[in-house]
């Protein structure tokens, strides 16, 4: 371990943290002073050194400004104190649910000479932290973070390198739970190594100090942000918020290097802790991440969609990066890991904490509520293809079908709303896709009445989206605006996710309507909605008149299983047909397969 290197970080960091403490002591000597000036006025005015009427205003302007800027001051101070920096929202995990893991953990702590993490949690994502929850505002760390995960740590501080002060309690370390159903135990190790470094800076009291002033003022924003108060409060707290933002932006750069030193002595302490280990991990954690991303975005958003959530998306990780390797040459080898200890192993029992953590990542990522319910149940990963794949794509048929019948195709003029004497049937789409199915009142029309919906509805946002496909009168671009607005009216009628109580530190979250934290997939097109549910229908014809099934893919989602294996060349026929008109290289694969295309489908 380089010592100086290590000592070069800590003391930028040191530095940089006194110089965020000046800048709060300098912020509490501005408040005091014009009670010193008052101080000495009165003081002046009682043994007759200062008398006369201009003093007399004077001491008047001077009381009353002291006792306005105190006010002002115990007003910051006290919001500050008050509120809740947000928390990451996490699993946690007791130490008697996984021993192994906190052994190891600490262990690697003592090899670092550093003080061990109060707790362990963990995080339906691929990254790894310290997250300090000594926040006066939290109250104690054990009782409402982790709730008895931090049961049985280590709350004192070990090793001579500690000084004198530090705080009772060391941060929670903070794991992404991907990581340990891919990485194995070495590996993992090796990851969490500069990570577990940073507890000894962060030991230091006046890095403490300064994070949680920082912290504080942060939360004093959220605060001061929030809506729903009155007038008088409103000001009051735009007032403080103003201030704090002002104390922020003079701390901001000195608070950013003060955890880059932080953070460069926790990595030069780690050097030497698993270094040849680290190299190979660092690779994993990326792979980790794009399996992860592929999982979330391909296999769980579509099943979030449909009220149902995975419930085991970190061992489905396993399976996506095992699929990886076999398909990219650049990750070859990669699976041939699996054959030694996982990082799992460590947890006493991984399915408990992989459903909860699955369950996280659908409230982080989805917005989905904390609890299964009627509209929001569990799946496991063999009935996903019947449960989801087969659903979702008889869902869309349906809507797309709907849509046909709100166009009057394949109607007879006279009677546009009645139902299709036909049935649902995929020559239906092609007929109308290719320009060769009768439509009731003529494409301009229907046009003009899809935009009358959009004004009833009132949907915000998709007028305008609807607005780029009513210039496009072709057949495919009618269906799409079509489509779009039959969404926009689904999502408008759907009721809103309650927020729920009661839920820990990350409670602020869902009453800030922050969650979910950020879209997985961005809006989609019109044409690309045409696309997605022309698939599904040819999925169920060929599910319903082929001998098809519906399956998954772990790294593309759901796909068409034909003879027990994936139909990759069904997407560019499709695409060709929305996007010119043209059936033909979609029949002829519908006529490989022995697809039947007048024959009705079922919809559910």
């Amino acid at each position: 371990m380089s010592g100086t290197g290590v000592e070069v970080g800590a003391q930028a960091a040191r530095s940089r943290a006194i110089a965020v403490l000046r800048l709060r002591s300098r912020a509490l000597a501005v408040a005091l002073l014009p009670a010193a000036a008052a101080v000495v006025l009165l003081a002046g005015g009682a043994t007759g050194h200062v008398v006369g009427p201009s003093w007399d205003v004077a001491r008047w302007i001077v009381t009353a400004l002291a006792v306005l800027v105190l006010l002002v001051a115990a007003g910051v101070a006290l919001v500050v104190a008050r509120a809740r920096p947000a928390l990451s929202p996490t699993v946690a995990i007791a130490e008697e649910s996984a021993p192994d893991l906190y052994r190891l953990v600490r262990d690697l702590a003592d090899r670092l000479d550093v003080p061990a993490p109060s707790a362990i949690a963990l995080t339906p994502d691929c990254d790894s932290w310290l997250e300090d929850r000594t926040h006066p505002a939290h109250g104690p760390a054990k009782e409402r973070d982790t709730a008895g995960a931090a049961k049985g740590a280590s709350d004192t501080v070990r090793g001579a390198r500690v000084p004198h002060g530090v705080p009772s309690t060391a941060p929670v370390l903070v794991i992404g739970s991907p990581f340990l159903w891919w990485m194995r135990v070495g590996e993992l190790r090796a990851v969490l190594a500069p990570v577990v470094a940073g507890t000894g800076p962060s030991a230091h009291p006046d890095i403490a100090a300064a994070r949680r002033f920082v912290r504080g003022l942060d939360a004093a924003v959220a605060v001061a942000s929030a809506p729903g108060r009155g007038p008088v409060i409103r000001t009051v707290l735009g007032g403080i918020g103003w201030i704090a933002r002002l104390l922020l932006r003079n701390c901001r750069v000195h608070a950013a290097e003060m955890e880059r030193g932080v953070a460069a002595a926790a990595a030069e302490r780690a050097q030497t802790v698993d270094y040849g280990v680290r190299i190979v991990a660092q690779e994993q954690v990326g792979l980790a991440y794009a399996g992860w991303d592929r999982l979330l975005t391909r296999v769980a958003l579509p099943a979030w969609r449909m009220g149902r959530w995975p419930s085991r998306l970190d061992a489905g990780v396993v399976s996506a990066l095992t699929e990886l390797s076999r398909r990219d040459r650049l990750a070859e080898g990669f699976a041939s890991r699996l054959g030694e200890r996982p990082a799992c192993d460590l947890l006493e029992e991984p399915g408990s904490v992989d459903e909860a953590a699955s369950l996280l990542a659908a409230r982080l990522f989805h917005g989905g509520p904390a609890e299964t319910g009627p509209d929001w149940a569990p799946v496991a990963w063999q009935e996903y293809p019947d449960e989801v794949v087969d659903r979702k794509w008889r869902m869309d048929a349906a809507r797309l079908h709907r849509v046909l019948d709100s166009l009057g195709v394949g109607h007879h003029p006279a009677d546009p709303t009645a139902p299709d004497p036909e049935g649902p049937t995929l020559a239906r789409v092609l007929d109308h896709l290719s320009g060769s199915a009768s439509t009731a009142g003529g494409y301009g029309v229907v046009a003009a009445s899809e935009a009358a919906a959009y004004e009833e509805f009132a949907v915000p946002g998709t007028r305008e989206a609807y607005g780029a496909e009513a210039h496009d009168e072709s057949p495919s671009g009618i269906l799409a605006a079509g489509l779009s607005a039959e969404l926009a009216r689904e999502e408008a009628a759907a009721p809103a996710r309650p927020a729920p109580a009661g839920q820990g530190p990350d409670e602020a979250l869902w009453d800030d309507g922050a969650l979910p934290l950020f879209p997985l997939q961005p809006p989609r097109t019109g044409r690309e909605l045409l696309a997605d549910h022309v698939t599904a229908m040819v999925c169920c014809a060929a599910v319903d008149t082929a001998g098809a099934a519906p399956g998954l893919d772990w790294l593309d989602g759901p796909a068409l299983l034909v003879d027990g294996e994936r139909a990759a060349d069904l997407a560019p026929r499709v695409l060709r047909l929305v996007e010119h008109g043209d059936p033909s290289p979609l029949r002829d694969w519908l006529t490989r397969l022995g697809v039947r295309q007048e024959k009705p489908v079922r919809l559910v």
